[in-house]
């Protein structure tokens, strides 16, 4: 599967593109869309090192086992300060840009994964490139304080997280998209063949989608059909069959409405 040219939308590295979190290119909502509290475990078995997890003093969790393929990262559990997931790799999928970038890192065991999605993927006749995974603390810093300018605060909590409660972070997330959708990142992917494919397929390679439609009251964020998560396949395997959040997974409390 042959690199994408960098010549295509989203290519640059300059911030004002549009593959960095989430739903960057608009609000789900706009136009673009057209073309922590601790409690404990229910429906899955969250990780010893959970048991970890630190209150701060303004109400924030943070999280204990940053480390976990299982780790829950939301609007009340954020990162270590400093953190950096260890093993990134570039996975050998194609992406929607050429250059070296970050952006195209995963953790080993996820970019693994990815790679053996993208190859049933395109066995089975989808056109999927990967467009955003791994982003440091500071560049998700300096993209959600762009998208506080652009769209104010209120509006950017609904699609973009604040630096440190980004899953990007954790090197166990990428967005995807197709040549359909002209490497976009909208809501209207999920009706695509690709989008579809996703969501009944990406579980059997131990990924999540991570948003899903019509959960914004629990995950705090819009729904985005593009963005994956890897929890491994036993975990992604119970979150398909139950068909709820990573939250309700573990059993932590609704994040809160995303309108």
């Amino acid at each position: 599967m042959a690199l994408i040219g960098a010549a295509l939308t989203g290519c640059s590295n300059s911030l004002t593109d549009s593959d960095e979190k989430q739903a960057e290119e608009a609000p789900a909502s706009s136009a673009a869309q057209e073309d922590e509290k601790e409690s404990t475990p229910a429906s899955g078995e969250a990780s010893t090192s959970q048991n970890e997890d630190i209150v701060l003093s303004n109400g924030m969790i943070e999280v204990g086992n940053p480390e976990s393929v299982e780790v829950v990262v939301n609007k009340q559990r954020k990162l270590p300060e400093g953190y950096t997931p260890p093993d990134l790799t570039v996975p050998d999928v194609p992406f929607s840009f050429e250059e070296d970038h970050p952006k195209k890192q995963l953790r080993q065991e996820a970019a693994d994964a990815l790679e053996e999605l993208f190859e049933r993927s395109d066995q089975e006749g989808m056109d999927l490139v990967a467009a955003s995974g791994y982003r440091s603390y500071e560049r998700q810093e300096a993209i959600y304080e762009r998208n506080v300018e652009v769209y104010g605060k209120e509006e950017t909590d609904t699609f973009s997280a604040s630096p440190g409660t980004s899953e990007h972070q954790t090197g166990l997330a990428m967005d995807v998209t197709s040549a359909e959708m002209a490497f976009k990142l909208t809501q209207a992917f999920g009706d695509t063949p690709e989008g579809e494919w996703l969501a009944d397929h990406a579980y059997e390679y131990g990924f999540i989608i991570r948003y899903p439609e019509g959960d914004n009251n629990i995950t705090g964020y819009k729904y985005e059909p593009w963005h994956l998560r890897y929890v491994g396949k036993e975990a992604a395997a119970e979150v398909h069959e139950q068909q709820v959040t990573l939250e309700e997974f573990f059993g932590y409390e609704p994040v809160g409405e995303a309108e």
